[in-house]
């Protein structure tokens, strides 16, 4: 079977413009998650998100280019070419045009041109909206911006399953890779849904913390929206090789499942079959996982329900595994969210630390693991095991490891 390998990354997010940004910000702890800019604070109950701040589009694309480009398109494409710069791959290399694939997950997709849209149509009773609303608005936009970037004409497609949007995208590139449908792939996720209108939907659910992110704490008040995006170079392994490109990590395994029952309650047996999978498909026994970056939203029912599934799938393991939950200082990024926390799966394998899971208060006895609070840890790492469970019941988890 195809090896695939991690050659290049990118990421711009709460934390960081950059991935070594993002990646520093997640060790050290510090949050991202500060009061909402975006949207007027005064029409909402929870006043806080993580956003992407200090940005300006105009730094990064022409004003030619620009109006074609949702905030979640340019997101993904800064990301993007981080990741080929770091990668150092050269597209005009015989036929790695043809060969090289784009796979990029979003929840929402061109949330901002949405809802924009609406605003002037309903909220100023204008009968015009942007004549580029589609091109920016539609899910795979950046999955097509990335290709048109660089010129990829492999396969190119938008995946769309909620937060577990980006590992569906590593999984769904880890099989072209392996069945020879392609030699490259970028892939990552891209989100910008820090709207108006899908923050009151949000707040309707009554799933929003009015202070901070708190995952698996006994003071948690739910989840807060992020935004942002990571793009990552995968390769078939002898191809890195022949190159001479610096690998990251290889990307071992995925699992995927369906719960099939509820739309929004997690599934313990959803999140226990994905996760067995995942080991299989990589043949990784479990002892040789040493830290786990958990979905951990700290809403009231995703905690606990993790927790158990993690006991279920490790067995006597679970309680010596290092666990965190990262969206407690870059935010729940929605279909992003899985990509952000590939940045800490590599930094964990690269620097044999696992980040925290930060403003962690009190322990709540229904998650009684390991969940690393509040400040960094050594530990031995040789594969990192991300979890990602979505609305829908979809859930999508990767394993990464050293290259061995």
């Amino acid at each position: 079977m195809r090896r695939v390998v991690i050659t290049g990354m990118g990421a711009i997010g709460a934390l960081g413009h950059t991935a070594a940004e993002t990646w520093r910000e997640m060790l050290a702890g510090r949050s991202g998650i500060g009061p909402i800019q975006a949207v007027p604070a005064e029409k909402l109950r929870a006043k806080v998100a993580a956003e992407v701040r200090d940005y300006d589009p105009a730094r990064h694309f022409d004003d030619k280019r620009l109006p074609m480009l949702d905030r979640t398109s340019q997101f993904a494409l800064i990301a993007a070419r981080e990741a080929v710069r770091q990668s150092g791959i050269d597209f005009d290399q015989g036929d790695l045009r043809e060969r090289s694939a784009v796979i990029v997950g979003t929840g929402v997709g061109g949330e901002t041109s949405h809802d924009e849209a609406f605003r002037r149509l309903y909220g100023d009773n204008n009968p015009r909206v942007h004549p580029f609303t589609i091109v920016r608005v539609m899910a795979n936009a950046p999955a097509c911006q990335l290709s048109i970037e660089f010129g990829l004409t492999g396969p190119a497609f938008g995946v769309v399953s909620a937060c577990a949007s980006s590992n569906h995208a590593f999984a769904q590139a880890l099989q072209t890779i392996r069945a020879g449908s392609a030699d490259v792939a970028l892939a990552g996720g891209a989100e910008a849904c820090i709207t108006l209108g899908l923050t009151k939907a949000w707040e309707a659910m009554r799933v929003l913390a009015d202070d901070t992110c708190r995952p698996f704490c006994l003071q948690r008040r739910g989840l807060v929206l992020g935004e942002g995006a990571a793009i990552f170079v995968l390769e078939e392994y002898e191809h890195a090789r022949r190159r001479g490109a610096q690998i990251l990590a290889e990307l071992a395994g995925a699992g995927l499942s369906a719960d099939a029952s509820d739309l929004v309650l997690p599934s313990q047996a959803g999140a226990v079959a994905a996760m067995r999978r995942a080991l299989k498909d990589a043949q990784l026994p479990l002892e040789q996982v040493g830290y786990i970056n958990a979905h951990g939203t700290a809403t009231p029912a995703n905690d606990p329900s993790e927790t158990r599934a993690i006991r279920e799938t490790y067995g006597a393991l679970a309680g010596v595994i290092p666990i965190s939950s990262t969206k407690a200082v870059h935010g729940h990024a929605l279909g992003a969210s899985g990509a952000l926390e590939m940045v800490a799966a590599l930094g964990a394998l690269r620097e044999q630390m696992v980040p925290p899971t930060a403003n962690f208060l009190d322990p709540d006895p229904q998650c009684d693991l390991d969940y690393v609070p509040n400040v960094a840890r050594e530990a031995k790492v040789g594969a990192v095991m991300s979890n990602s469970f979505a609305f829908g019941g979809l859930n999508a988890v990767v394993v990464v490891r050293s290259l061995r």
